[in-house]
């Protein structure tokens, strides 16, 4: 493990995510069509806290989960004096226990429990041939587990590079809001996940390409009708998916 790649990852991610203000404004206004003051979330993924900072600024109270000890460490740092933050230190995946975590130390963003698609992602041109130079073993949880001591969130945010439907076969009941990370060269993924979503409730989609925050669809879909639009637009940019429970 190298001391420096570690910190270089960790000041880029700090600058990238705290330092430039440009980037709280368009999620805040998105997060604020989403939860209300008071509402309980959980930041699964939570890396440095930029999320974590929108959603204590529009009011609510967040479960923050990070598996990386360093990262964890920074977020506890960073945290310290926001209101109603709990920060978790483990990875949240389908059931509970120990994995091992592929660490990238100079871009921590893209550390991940999922080897297949970290071995996908080798090959793909967007990850500029990433390698992860490390691996770390971690504590995991569900999302069911963390509703059992945390209570029932409003909405979970869920990024974690590629775990994403791990994460969702860990939840049996259909929170008010959830989203998650989408690839456009992996979309089987994202329509599985939204699979995973409509088994437990009625929900419609929506999404957000890159990091506009802003939602892509001027009306909510079926997960059908998501994923063919999805498909039939062809992004060419990672984003977030919205999935809303339609009562």
């Amino acid at each position: 493990m190298s001391r420096v790649d570690r910190v270089v990852g960790l000041v880029r991610s700090l600058a990238t995510y705290h330092l430039l203000p440009r980037r709280q404004r368009p999620l805040r206004a998105l997060y604020g069509q989403l939860v209300s003051a008071g509402d309980l979330v959980f930041d699964v993924g939570a890396h440095v806290g930029n999320r974590t900072r929108a959603l204590v600024a529009l009011g609510c109270r967040v479960v923050a989960e990070e598996p990386q000890p360093a990262v964890a460490a920074t977020l506890l740092t960073v945290a310290r004096g926001w209101p109603g933050v709990t920060v978790v230190e483990a990875a949240v995946s389908n059931t509970p226990g120990r994995a091992t975590l592929a660490v990238r130390e100079r871009h921590p963003t893209v550390s991940t429990l999922a080897h297949e698609w970290r071995d996908a992602r080798r090959d793909d041109a967007d990850f500029g041939g990433v390698e992860w130079n490390d691996a770390v073993e971690v504590e995991t949880t569900t999302l069911d587990a963390l509703i059992a001591r945390h209570g029932e969130p409003a909405f979970i945010k869920i990024d974690i590079e590629g775990g994403e439907l791990a994460a969702l076969a860990g939840l049996t009941r259909a929170v008010r809001v959830v989203s998650y990370e989408f690839l456009p060269q992996a979309l089987t993924a994202t329509a599985a996940c939204a699979d995973r979503l409509g088994a437990l409730g009625p929900y419609r989609f929506n999404w957000a390409l890159g990091e506009s925050h802003v939602l892509a669809s001027a009306e909510w879909l079926t997960a059908d009708a998501f994923i063919d639009r999805l498909a039939a637009t062809a992004p060419t940019r990672h984003g977030d998916v919205y999935a809303r429970r339609h009562d």
